[in-house]
């Protein structure tokens, strides 16, 4: 091998100095995935005159990732984050009132969820059922984190 790398560079092979092991990278706080599956709600929310009149049918689903609290603390209610929270969260704002998009639905829902600082990151997912008669759903899903 190194005759070959002669011939084709015109010298023998040089040695390359190794760099050093990239610093210690310190341990990520540990989390947990907090979810809620297929929440419907009734939500008064469209850009048509029917949508704006009559409450329709929205699924909601809740992906959280938060600060897991390990060992004893982790059965106490006070130190984590309830899925409770999120299911309150969606249900206040689909009493709320009117909003035109199931886009501004699901990003206010996002961001009261990430107001809770030990909310990392969250994925919330909204869809309307009763919009096509040919179609199980449609609607929108949002990933957002905090920073």
């Amino acid at each position: 091998m190194n005759k070959l790398f002669s011939q084709v560079t015109g010298g023998p092979a040089k040695a390359v100095p190794v760099q050093s092991a990239s610093p210690a990278v310190t341990n990520p706080a540990p989390l947990a995935r907090i979810f809620v599956r297929d929440l419907v709600v009734m939500a008064t929310v469209g850009i048509y005159e029917h949508e704006k009149q009559k409450a329709q049918r929205l699924r909601v689903n809740l992906d959280m990732m938060v600060l897991d609290r390990l060992g004893a603390r982790r059965d106490d209610i006070a130190d984590v984050v309830s899925y409770e929270d999120g299911v309150t969260i969606v249900r206040e704002l689909a009493a709320q009132g009117h909003l035109n998009l199931v886009e501004t639905f699901a990003e206010t829902v996002a961001q009261r969820l990430l107001a809770d600082g030990r909310v990392h990151s969250v994925t919330v997912r909204v869809e309307k059922l009763d919009v096509f008669p040919d179609a199980a759903s449609a609607g929108i899903e949002i990933t957002r984190q905090r920073g």
